[in-house]
């Protein structure tokens, strides 16, 4: 009976639980041996009487189903025997004691970035730029794979060609949202995915608390963008206190329901985040040595003064082009030229409805 076997049966055993399984390995070490003691004893300690009874027996076919859908998925196990298993998850109040994934099994200094399921447009480009320029400094981005804020975050890690780890609310071999699933797979072959629940366990609103605490257990610190005041990633943000992490929080318009909770963070000692630098400084400041306000002040030097007023006219928030021109009183062709300039050279971003804004990154300065 190989290793995998034993902890889907003891996975399988109504009335053990995350914590229960988790006593027991640090108890006995290994799933064989819990199953091994079950069989002498008749119980196992912490748990209610009768529970070792209820394991699976070898030959129940529930086993051999789900082992075929791992192997086909190509999915591994982590538990926390092993000598890998990530020390910040470790140490936070209630780990789980196993953990299935597919791609990549690499962890490290990691960031957690979630938020809201349906944010502004400014909303998903804060977590698309500021997951890829913390990608670029090494970061892996860890999120849930939800739609929105979680989804940004994913992409623009991958899009740096950076690690991103989506942990989810549902088993290894389950899609949710369906409308991630091209996302899924691309996380799956360059990035890591990870869950603690049972192959084919289904979404269920109570899984998400759980898969949450693993988000931010990942991770030395979370960063909310836009969140309603009763959303998921402000319990997130919860988790991440009680485990001892930094929470940041990018602030919004105060008449947003999706600003309230960021807001609030912040009031209540969340760190305040515009650009990356500003989480660099609180949790990798030896990464921080080329800082976006030194990288804006060079690129401006290398503009002439039109171009310099438009480009400090523009920051990450879009702005249309008859607002820039009736402030810098510039006449349409002379701003168009000008817009076209910046956006050649790296400096600006074209978006949708005649709308600019600032580049994530800038282009190298001598």
């Amino acid at each position: 009976m190989d290793e995998r076997t034993c902890w889907l049966r003891l996975q399988l055993t109504a009335g053990v639980g995350r914590a229960g399984l988790f006593r027991l390995i640090e108890q006995f070490g290994s799933p064989r041996e819990v199953i091994a003691a079950a069989g002498r004893w008749g119980t196992l300690p912490g748990l209610r009487q009768g529970t070792a009874e209820l394991i699976p027996a070898e030959d129940d076919p529930r086993l051999s189903l789900i082992s075929e859908r791992l192997e086909a998925l190509d999915v591994w196990l982590l538990s926390c025997a092993d000598a890998d298993y990530p020390l910040l998850l470790r140490n936070i109040p209630d780990p789980p004691a196993l953990l299935y994934g597919r791609g990549l099994r690499r962890f490290g200094e990691a960031l957690a970035i979630v938020g809201s399921r349906v944010p502004t447009l400014t909303g998903k480009l804060a977590a698309e730029t500021l997951a890829r320029e913390m990608a670029t400094q090494g970061m892996a981005v860890v999120s849930g794979l939800a739609r929105g804020i979680d989804a940004a975050a994913h992409r623009g890690a991958l899009a740096a060609g950076g690690h991103t780890i989506a942990v989810l609310g549902c088993g290894i071999d389950r899609v949710y949202p369906q409308e991630n699933r091209r996302l899924y797979e691309q996380i799956a072959e360059h990035g890591t995915l990870l869950s603690e629940y049972l192959p084919g366990s289904d979404p269920l609103p109570g899984h998400f608390p759980g898969r949450n605490r693993i988000i931010s257990g990942l991770s030395r610190g979370t960063l909310v963008i836009e969140a309603a005041i009763d959303s998921g990633s402000l319990i997130t943000a919860e988790l991440a206190l009680e485990q001892g992490r930094e929470v940041f929080a990018v602030p919004g318009s105060i008449d947003r329901p999706t600003s309230a909770g960021p807001n609030r963070l912040i009031k209540d000692g969340a760190h305040p985040v515009t650009e990356a630098g500003d989480i660099l400084s609180v949790l990798w400041p030896e990464r921080n040595c080329r800082t976006p306000v030194a990288e804006h002040e060079r690129f401006a030097a290398t503009l002439d003064g039109p171009a310099r007023s438009v480009w400090a006219a523009l920051t990450r928030q879009p702005r249309h082009v008859d607002e820039l021109s009736g402030e810098l009183g510039l006449t349409a062709g002379e701003l168009s030229a000008i817009l076209l300039h910046l956006e050649l050279q790296g400096g600006i971003e074209q978006l949708p409805g005649a709308r600019y804004i600032r580049a994530g990154h800038l282009p190298a300065t001598p």
